[in-house]
């Protein structure tokens, strides 16, 4: 299936400007929208996000720099263009100090623009050629114009072209699974199973039988013979999800099986060869687990071989607007409904707002605005609400555990001053640990530190 032409909106009160690069750009396969000035342009985009903007900078009323100002505030992941004549080549180098992309001066070269449109739509992720597309089928299900998404695909992708063991650590709802899916995709392995198993949703005294399978007879209840997932997995890919909360009796099994590469099914006496590629993943820190003794440091170093962190939505917020008009889509299709898209300051709220439970709390709160949604378009308010129900609603242990121990940090450090040593002293913690922690919330001690003019 061929990819849909990237919509690129033209902005300029030349109307022969207009039409001259409309057409090139038509020429080149674009599909193109006119605007004759700022304002005009701002509600082309309200009714539909375009994929880029190009616009004059010099225009009466709202001029380039205003609507630039203004499209980084309602969509700031939009890449603009600006157009600008010899003479205002200063304010056209702030513009891209302030967020443009790149501006082309007049007259400018139709070479020179259509490179300009290909490197800025590829930036956004927004255009892809066939073979890109083709060779992008294994990370299909990721969405992203993050640069430190990119940066770990570029990763997955390395690394999926070897038997090594990856270990992936991010935040619940961050799409672990979905990374691991990739590396499977992207490996020669894909033509076999990939098996995956919350290792923390699963009684420990299951968990054993669910991995290595069990005999008929080998306890109360075990009716029949049962092949367990290292076994189902054969050729494929285990993925292993928060592998930190499995219990230490059964990690000595698991490493003996990566080891040896064999394992016994529970009240068998016969070893079973097995070939399986693990990917493992947690939101927990591994190495506070294994200094506190909750996780074997000999396990850890057999699935850390190479190590991979996926990034809080936070931390992509660039990402934000494509994910919600993606999962706009999907539940446009599954409730049967038109929504056009999102009112700007519902955008605006949702980029902003925490997001403490990522892209599956972001999945849940567009599901529940187009399930409320009584206009084709969705409000500020309906986001707000949506927000707030989950703000209201009892989260689980570990995202509260989080926000206490971010929130703990942050009134440890304004005590101190941002000093760590004496922060890490209140806390009863020493110092190193007091960094890893800090690291772990994203947290940047200078940033509490008084300075001179506030003393």
């Amino acid at each position: 299936m061929s990819m849909p032409k990237p919509n690129i909106l033209i902005v300029d009160d030349d109307k022969d400007i207009l039409k001259l690069i409309s057409m090139r750009l038509s020429a080149a396969g674009y599909h193109t929208h006119l605007a004759n000035n700022g304002a005009e342009a701002m509600c082309a985009i309200a009714l539909q996000r375009p994929d880029l903007v190009i616009s004059d900078l010099r225009m009466p009323a709202m001029d380039g720099m205003a609507l630039l100002d203004a499209i980084q505030r309602s969509h700031p992941t939009l890449p603009v263009i600006l157009l600008t004549a010899h003479g205002s080549i200063p304010d056209a180098v702030r513009a891209t100090q302030q967020g443009a992309f790149s501006f082309l001066t007049k007259p400018f070269d139709s070479q020179a623009l259509l490179q300009q449109v290909a490197s800025a739509l590829h930036l956004s992720g927004s255009h892809q050629d066939n073979a890109t597309e083709q060779d992008g089928a294994w990370r299909a299900d990721i969405l992203t114009r993050s640069p430190i998404m990119e940066s770990l695909l570029t990763q997955a992708k390395m690394v999926a072209n070897t038997d090594a063991s990856v270990f992936i650590q991010g935040e619940s709802g961050s799409g672990k699974e979905l990374l691991a899916r990739a590396i499977h995709q992207s490996s020669q392995r894909h033509t076999k199973p990939f098996i995956a198993i919350n290792c923390g949703a699963i009684p420990e005294n299951l968990l054993e039988s669910e991995l290595f399978g069990h005999s008929k007879g080998a306890f109360t209840g075990a009716v029949n013979n049962h092949v367990g997932l290292f076994q189902s997995a054969e050729g494929g890919t285990l993925f292993l999800d928060e592998i930190g909360d499995m219990p230490l009796n059964l990690q000595v099994k698991v490493l003996r099986a990566l080891q040896e590469r064999v394992i016994r099914p529970v009240g068998s006496t016969n070893n079973i060869n097995i070939d399986i590629r693990l990917i493992s993943a947690t939101h927990r820190n591994l190495t506070l687990e294994m200094s506190e003794g909750r996780f074997r440091e000999d396990l850890f170093y057999r699935i850390n071989v190479v190590s991979l962190e996926i990034p809080s939505l936070a931390n992509r917020r660039e990402d934000i607007s494509l994910l919600a008009n993606h999962f706009l889509h999907l539940f446009n299709q599954k409730y049967k409904k038109s929504l056009h898209g999102f009112a700007p300051e519902a955008l605006e709220i949702l980029i902003s707002a925490p997001w403490p439970g990522n892209v599956r709390q972001l999945q849940n709160i567009i599901e529940q605005t187009i399930v409320l949604a009584t206009t084709h378009i969705i409000t500020a308010s309906l986001v707000q609400k949506a927000l707030q129900d989950t703000e209201n609603s009892i989260v689980p242990f570990e995202i509260a555990r989080r926000q206490f121990e971010h929130q703990y940090l942050v009134t440890l450090l304004k005590t101190a001053q941002g000093n760590v040593t004496q922060a890490a002293k209140l806390a009863q913690r020493n110092r190193t640990e007091f960094y890893r922690l800090l690291e772990r919330h994203h947290i940047q001690a200078s940033a509490f530190k008084k300075t001179l003019e506030d003393q």
